[in-house]
């Protein structure tokens, strides 16, 4: 399913079977990154490198060092399994060791590949700044017992896909458990459910979708180092790649 597609269905909200398949996920291509002369840098006074993040005027989040030398892009879906795996495999390196080590920064943006990237997005930009990280950290994390429970909700999210505009998103979000998921994070279900029916919190997340495919990115996770593509979607790939720019 292109970016445009997905734009189509979620603007225009008709009627279209909702699935948790893995379109556009998992391709690669190839690239080489120069050595940076990269040093640990301290974190400001009284903070960790991960407490500092800001959100992007395209939608994307960062997190770490902004003068960081070696900087990662990460194109993702957050109901794609690799996009999954690679947080599971690499998170915990990648943010307790080379973001907090000021050598690297992280950049997300939530791409927007299936019917149900949308409502998690606007969740996702829901929640304070400062619990974006840790809470992208959790839907991937807990991947596998969302998707379990999201697909026992398909039929009453297409259903709710072809109700009133403002109760559409809500109406997907609790029937696959998303609502659940983050109000059992933090969340209260009316601030839920009031960024659920933000019709325009929605089309951001499809705009952008359109934005990133027009970049020529129609895969996810795609990741960038220093603004060059990774070779493929494995964390053990983009953990080379990072060595080889000089990370520690």
């Amino acid at each position: 399913m292109t970016a445009t597609s997905i734009r189509r269905l979620m603007l225009s909200l008709a009627a279209a079977p909702l699935a948790l398949g893995v379109a556009a996920c998992n391709k690669s291509g190839d690239a080489a990154v120069s050595p940076a002369d990269v040093k640990p840098v301290p974190a400001p006074a009284g903070k960790a490198w991960s407490d500092v993040v800001s959100k992007l005027a395209d939608g994307g989040m960062v997190m770490g060092n902004p003068t960081a030398p070696v900087k990662l892009v990460e194109y993702g879906s957050l109901s794609c399994p690799h996009c999954a795996k690679w947080s599971q495999e690499g998170s915990a390196t990648l943010i307790g060791k080379y973001v907090a080590s000021g050598e690297v920064s992280y950049e997300y943006h939530s791409f927007a590949i299936h019917p149900q990237d949308v409502p998690l997005t606007v969740l996702m930009r829901c929640v304070p700044q400062q619990a974006f990280f840790p809470l992208l950290e959790q839907v991937y994390g807990n991947f596998d017992a969302m998707s379990d429970r999201a697909q026992k909700g398909i039929k009453q999210a297409q259903a709710a896909l072809q109700g009133p505009a403002k109760t559409r998103f809500t109406g997907l979000s609790d029937a696959m458990g998303y609502t659940e998921f983050f109000t059992a994070r933090g969340l209260s279900i009316d601030t839920a459910h009031k960024c659920l029916s933000d019709t325009p919190a929605a089309e951001s997340v499809a705009n952008e979708a359109d934005a990133i495919g027009k970049k020529g990115i129609d895969s996810t996770p795609t990741v960038f180092v220093n603004g060059i593509k990774v070779g493929g979607p494995t964390w053990a790939e983009a953990d080379a790649v990072l060595k080889r720019a000089g990370v520690k």
